[in-house]
């Protein structure tokens, strides 16, 4: 593949990562105590993404530049880990109640990120059903 060409869908890949990260950023509602929901929903789903793209190319069901641009473009656009460290700082700050939370958000992020490319790759190397037919 040529730079050129990995360089455009990365790109592309990034910029619908990014748009998809700015909507759950507006319509995924932080929860009580500053707990950002946004941020977790946005890093699981790009976890979930990267999983699932992973276990298709390793099956050789996609070639290098879809892989390439849906875990380098969609999923590193949709991730923040830059976010996810402020927030964990911000809450760290607060008060003692906001460290108790920001310590559960990086547990919960952890744990959550890890079971999503765990899912990911599980629904990725599922084997299609083919039709009698084709």
């Amino acid at each position: 593949m040529k730079l050129s060409f990995a360089i455009l869908l990365v790109f592309v890949g990034g910029a619908t990562g990014a748009i998809a990260r700015e909507l759950l950023m507006l319509f995924v509602p932080t929860l009580s105590h500053g707990f950002p929901l946004d941020i977790l929903v946005a890093n699981v789903i790009a976890s979930l993404l990267i999983g699932f793209s992973t276990a298709r190319h390793n099956r050789k069901v996609t070639n290098d530049g879809w892989h390439l641009m849906v875990t380098t473009g969609i999923a590193g656009g949709l991730s923040t880990f830059s976010s996810f460290t402020y927030a964990t700082s911000v809450l760290m700050k607060a008060s003692m109640t906001g460290a108790l939370v920001a310590a559960a958000y990086v547990l919960i992020s952890l744990v959550m990120g890890y079971v999503a490319v765990i899912i990911g790759m599980k629904i990725g190397g599922m084997r299609e059903e083919r039709s009698p037919h084709s």
